[in-house]
């Protein structure tokens, strides 16, 4: 094996041995955050976790500055999704100096995006990630013509359903609820037609519904295997 060999082999080596570290380091930074909900945690594992909060976030903030400094494009890298990912996953660290706490806390909640950092270093995350980039276009006119057929079918039940039952049906915003609940074939029963028109136009909206829940599988199959060639082939 030549030098050039063992040098390239050497290197791939370390990037598999820093990548699984930090893949473990965010797995155990996610629990950590778990473990923080639990009521009437002693002091010290508070404050053993508050320590290890500060030693995550040194990691997590040397590795994004080491790869804003390497990056050759450095605007293109804090903007792209991996640089948003990497830069959400310290700020709530750092917003929260000298603040209180309860003010931001929903700012804590950006902890989580850490565990998008998975994607980088994981070839199936990796490939899902372009995956969706693949079908962003069709996704997005999906979204778009999902929240239509939300509205529409607010409206619809609003309707049918306003006079028989003013309390539960009182608007079309109030309407939103039912008609996500049942768009997405969850049903829980908490808000149902009694008319009959309401009963046939629901019937209508859970057929839409199983369309909503299936196409955005196909499109994100159809673009797993456009991803899996482009791999193959590169």
């Amino acid at each position: 094996m030549s030098g050039d060999e063992a040098t390239e082999t050497s290197s791939e080596r370390a990037d598999k041995v820093f990548g699984l570290a930090i893949q473990v380091l965010i797995v155990l930074s996610v629990v950590a955050f778990s473990i923080e909900t639990l009521p009437n945690l002693s002091s010290s594992s508070k404050r053993l976790l508050r320590y290890f909060e500060w030693f995550t976030v040194s990691i997590f903030t040397v590795e994004y500055l080491v790869r804003v400094v390497l990056a050759k494009n450095k605007i293109a890298f804090v903007t792209s999704f991996f640089g948003v990912v990497d830069l959400l996953s310290i700020l709530p660290f750092y917003l929260s100096m000298g603040l209180d706490l309860r003010s931001i806390r929903i700012l804590r909640i950006l902890r989580l995006f850490r565990i998008l950092k998975l994607a980088r270093y994981t070839k199936a995350l990796d490939r899902f990630a372009r995956a969706i980039a693949i079908a962003r276009e069709e996704l997005a006119i999906y979204l778009v013509l999902t929240f239509f057929v939300i509205y529409l079918s607010a409206v619809g039940i609003y309707f049918c359903e306003h006079q028989a039952q003013p309390e539960n049906f009182r608007s079309v915003f109030h309407c939103l609820w039912w008609a996500v609940v049942t768009l997405t074939t969850v049903g829980y029963g908490d808000i149902y037609p009694i008319t009959i028109g309401g009963r046939i136009f629901t019937f209508l909206v859970l057929l839409a519904g199983l369309g909503i829940v299936s196409v955005p599988a196909g499109m994100i199959a159809t673009a797993l295997s456009e991803a899996r060639a482009d791999e193959r082939d590169r």
